[in-house]
Parts: C-alpha cells; structure tokens; sequence
C-alpha cells in the first residue's frame, strides 16, 4: 500500500473539479508528494460519480491509504466515493473540518468543491487532511481516541440488516457505554 507516512496520495476531479485538483496536485508534487492522478487531462475527467468509485477503489483494494477528490460542490464525488468498501469519505471546506475529518473521524478520502473553495485554502486542507491522524493533537483530551475509534469501527463494519433487525440499534456495541460527553470542544 502507499502510505501519507511515503508521502503517496492518489487524487482524481471531474471537470468541475479539474482546475482545483490541478493547483492541489502542484503544490503536494513541489512539496514532495508522489501524486497520483486518475484523471491527469480534462479530456480524462468522466462524470463525478465515476470519479469518485475510480479514486475510491484505489483505497478499496489497498492501493492507496488517503486520496483527494475534487468536483463542482464536493457532494456529489464524496458521495460515490463512499459507496467502494472500505472508503471513509468527508467532505471540507474549512481548513478546521479537513483536519478534523482525519483526526476525528478517520477518513480516508477527502472531497473539495471547486465552485466554493480557492486554491490557497484547498491547498491547506489537503497538506492538513494529508499529514494528521486519528486522535492526532488531542492526546490531552482523555479517551479522545478510543470514542473516535469506536465509530471509525462501528461504521467499517455496519450491516444494515443486523441494524434494522436490532430495532435499529447497533448489535453488540464495540465497547460499554462511553461515559459522559468529551469536554470543550462540540461536534
């Protein structure tokens, strides 16, 4: 597998998205990053969703460990993406939420919207989703990576017909109740 520890990322955009993942890419490519790219020409941009299952199978069969998408709103590409096993999809628009969406939430793929986020700042979240990991930066905040564990788990491995036939609660719990809500920070 290429790993963000090899600095290897894999990155893919519908014409939407193109120009974005373009200005992204350059600067991950000056930066040292071994880039990836599915869909190198405008000409080989296909429709978002097919993007999206393209980028999100190089993470399903363990090509890649992270990757970056890039469509008109970030919606549409993260959407697909997350349809391939195994693919942990967010969406950012903030420099705050794509760190987050590593830190907290485990994600593997991140999607931009190129009709709302400049090049500056998509550069930004993508060195910030690139180079942070699970429980990363909250070591002081007490059981910050075993509650974020415990749903990264929970949503790799959910069956929706063990859910629904559980009354639609999750059928034997990774662990016991987690105890009061985390302090300081809301979700």
């Amino acid at each position: 597998m290429k790993t963000v520890k090899d600095r290897h990322v894999v990155v893919g955009a519908d014409f939407a998205g193109f120009p974005l993942k373009e200005a992204v890419k350059k600067h991950l490519v000056a930066r040292g990053w071994d880039v990836e790219d599915v869909t190198p020409t405008l000409e080989d941009c296909d429709m978002y969703h097919r993007v999206g299952f393209l980028v999100g199978s190089k993470i399903s069969e363990g090509e890649f460990e992270k990757a970056l998408a890039f469509c008109g709103t970030g919606m549409g590409i993260h959407i697909a993406a997350s349809k391939c096993p195994h693919v942990h999809a967010a969406v950012a628009e903030t420099l705050p939420s794509a760190k987050r969406a590593a830190t907290a939430n485990n994600a593997n793929l991140l999607a931009m919207g190129a009709f709302w986020t400049a090049p500056r700042l998509a550069q930004a979240m993508a060195d910030a989703f690139l180079e942070s990991s699970l429980g990363e930066g909250y070591e002081d905040w007490d059981g910050f990576y075993e509650y974020h564990w415990i749903g990264y788990d929970e949503c790799e491995n959910f069956d929706y017909e063990a859910y629904r036939s559980n009354g639609f609660r999750v059928p034997n719990p990774a662990s016991a109740p987690l105890g009061p809500e985390p302090r300081g920070l809301a979700y």
